[in-house]
């Protein structure tokens, strides 16, 4: 087991300095390595490295890369969280609803100006954290009103009304303002384009904390794989452990959606891909998927920019075009062997 998670860690290292070097210019590892001792730690600027290359790796590739990485760990750990307490292979926090409430929140400030005083270019990424965060919550609470003990059944089915009843919102008000409709759907699609380090430090630390709270619960998450009924002998609170895993799987999600659009498959793909080769332990599960899902997403963001080069793809239809066709093989697959 300790030599798969090395083999893991080196891979998704190896993924995100390739992240860096490819694009328009080609930059060496070595000089990727002497650009971040120099503007980390002041170390002088070997000649052979020029300000140009400098600017590419410190400005533009870098926090893209780390961003994308950061988007794709959040967005698996927020997946083989849904699954696991769901008991759902397809459970996300897309399905309850976390897309759609972000997606309205982005509709807001886009289609229709709207900022919040102080914060300018923030308004979107907070309201889309706002509005995703807060429609999983009204899920939850209604869910919990009519179904007392929260069967994970009723809990999928109010997340599914609630983001078709969401996404219906977001079509109507589309159509009233179709003049910034292009940019909506764009930012619909998901992309890394034009991101700084201000959205890493804002996102990586969310991304950790809501890691290392799931990783508090790896033993609940572990019982309730095995079903509710013997989670419940065991002494886990049912209710309450559902409520605080959801929420916090909502809140990194919403967060990442806020901040890149949406993006989807890899809260799918990455928690399944890791069961296969580690196990159903979420002690290896969690951070697993967060490295398998951050160095998909790296890749799929350096297929989205590179391959109709200068031009970019929205990289949510690069992660699905990947990651649909993946997962199927992965699910139907294993339906097969069972029958």
């Amino acid at each position: 087991m300790r030599v798969k998670v090395i083999i893991t860690v080196t891979c998704a290292l190896a993924v995100i300095v390739l992240g860096v070097a490819f694009g328009s210019v080609w930059i060496p590892p070595g000089v990727i390595w002497e650009v971040i001792t120099y503007r980390i730690m002041g170390t002088e600027l070997p000649e052979h490295v020029s300000q140009a290359a400098v600017a590419i790796v410190w400005n533009l590739r870098l926090p893209r890369t780390l961003l994308a990485f950061v988007v794709g760990a959040a967005l698996s750990v927020s997946g083989a969280v849904m699954q696991s307490v769901l008991r759902n292979p397809l459970a996300s926090s897309y399905t309850l609803g976390v897309s759609s409430g972000a997606s309205l929140g982005a509709g807001v400030v886009i289609l229709y100006g709207v900022t919040i005083p102080l914060l300018g270019a923030m308004s979107l990424p907070l309201l889309g954290f706002a509005f995703g965060l807060g429609t999983i919550v009204l899920v939850i609470s209604f869910a919990s009103r009519i179904d007392g003990r929260m069967e994970n059944n009723t809990i999928i089915l109010t997340g599914m009304v609630f983001s078709l009843f969401v996404n219906a919102l977001t079509t109507l008000l589309s159509a009233l303002q179709r003049e910034h409709l292009q940019r909506l759907v764009l930012w619909q699609m998901g992309s890394f384009s034009m991101r700084d380090w201000q959205a890493v430090f804002i996102l990586a630390p969310i991304a950790i904390t809501g890691a290392l709270f799931v990783a508090h619960y790896n033993r609940e998450l572990d019982m309730m794989t095995f079903g509710e009924e013997q989670a419940k002998t065991m002494g886990v609170n049912l209710k309450r452990v559902k409520w605080l895993l959801l929420i916090v799987a909502a809140a990194i999600t919403g967060s990442s959606v806020a901040f890149v659009g949406v993006i989807g498959f890899v809260d799918l793909v990455a928690p399944h891909i890791v069961r296969r080769i580690f196990g159903v332990s979420h002690r290896y599960v969690v951070p697993l998927s967060a490295v398998f899902g951050g160095a998909f997403m790296v890749l799929c963001d350096l297929v989205a920019r590179t391959v109709v080069s200068p031009s970019e793809l929205p990289v949510g239809a690069v992660s699905a075009l990947v990651g649909a066709p993946f997962f199927a093989y992965i699910y139907f697959a294993r339906r097969t062997r069972s029958a």
